[in-house]
């Protein structure tokens, strides 16, 4: 029997990810406090949950005032831990990301909830790892989201959740969400034209002529390979560079995971100028980054009549690679009460600083509250 009336803390809320998995896990929500500074994440969450009680910064909270809590959760900050960040990386305590992190130990701490429940990126730092595991007592699992939807998103979870697994891989890929196959949506405001001469074009002839070129390869295929690290062996879909013509399959098998395919790029092949297929997963959501490819990569998409577009994301098909609801980031309210529409720019920033909702619902299916709660 699933419990009813849970009272929920949420850190770092965003967009409110966390009460959309306990409700997907199958649980109501009695009670759901939330901090959180970005008004866009807060008016989004306002409009999809008119019942959550928005408390600010977490930096200025009481903890004290909370009893009788079921879970407390969060996911601070990840662009201070994150190895993106090149030079501004934490790699030791003291920093503002540490601080930041130390809010939710308190809120732990203080709250004593029935569980907890930590998220943060799988890059960052091996002594911040270990860090984390000590202040909070338990060691994080790693989970890719790749697992459980089309993009590539790997995390790590801090819980005192029991005996929490791999999910099992649904074979999602990219090409499966799409909200148009067959739609041809410009990189940016002004239309950029895919030559059908391309084909003839290298790096050093663009760059000699001064062109802003894209570097497009043919479909490529994949082969099913097994590795090991050290959580011990596993399988995964690997890119042939042999031209091969393998098609790329996607076996129903136990923690199968098809990595975004890196088939061409534009401009100097910055993070944002890399093109991928849609045969692969997308990249990892983002909030931040520059290019035509901003902050959800891009992709090549076939056309009917045999030519083919390239793009970003539409904000539906990110909302899809964190297994949001379509236009769950559509619509706002503000501090006034207005229902307000939300730009794309805002839309793609909220849901790369979200959490991919099936991966925290899987972990959410681990918990025994037991009864009504």
């Amino acid at each position: 029997m699933k419990p009813t009336g849970l009272k929920v803390v949420s850190l770092f809320d965003g967009i409110a990810c966390g009460r959309l998995a306990l409700e997907r896990t199958g649980y109501t929500v009695s009670s759901y406090v939330a901090f959180e500074i970005d008004k866009y994440a807060k008016s989004i969450s306002r409009y999809n949950y008119p019942d959550i009680k928005h408390l600010g910064d977490v930096m200025a909270a009481d903890f004290s005032q909370f009893t009788d809590i079921d879970i407390v959760m969060g996911g601070s900050p990840c662009q201070k831990f994150s190895i993106a960040q090149c030079n501004e990386r934490e790699i030791d305590k003291g920093g503002t990301g540490w601080e930041l992190f130390m809010k939710f130990v308190e809120a732990v701490k203080v709250i004593n909830p029935r569980y907890y429940l930590y998220e943060n990126v799988a890059s960052m730092h091996k002594n911040i790892r270990q860090y984390i595991t000590e202040e909070l007592g338990s060691e994080p699992i790693m989970i890719n989201s790749a697992l459980v939807s089309a993009q590539q998103r790997k995390r790590l979870y801090w819980s005192n959740i029991k005996d929490v697994i791999q999910p099992n891989d649904r074979g999602i890929l990219l090409y499966d969400i799409l909200e148009n196959r067959h739609q041809s949506i410009t990189l940016a405001d002004k239309s950029q034209t895919i030559l059908s001469t391309i084909y003839k074009e290298n790096a050093l002839s663009l760059v000699k002529r001064s062109k802003m070129g894209l570097f497009i390869a043919e479909e490529v295929g994949a082969a099913l390979r097994t590795r090991e690290d050290e959580n011990g062996s596993f399988k995964r879909l690997e890119v042939r560079h042999d031209g091969k013509s393998n098609a790329l399959t996607t076996v129903q098998t136990d923690s199968i995971i098809c990595s975004p395919i890196r088939i061409g790029q534009y401009g100097k092949g910055g993070q944002g100028e890399r093109i991928y297929s849609v045969k692969g997963k997308s990249v990892s959501m983002k909030s931040q980054g520059g290019g035509g490819g901003s902050l959800t990569g891009l992709y090549k998409i076939n056309l009917p009549d045999g030519d083919y577009t390239i793009r970003k994301l539409t904000p539906i098909e990110a909302e899809r690679c964190q297994t949001l609801p379509d236009n769950f980031t559509a619509f706002g309210i503000d501090d006034k009460g207005n229902t307000v529409k939300i730009s794309n720019t805002q839309r793609y920033r909220t849901i790369g600083n979200g959490w991919n909702v099936d991966t925290i619902s899987h972990i959410l299916s681990h918990t025994k509250f037991g009864g009504d709660c």
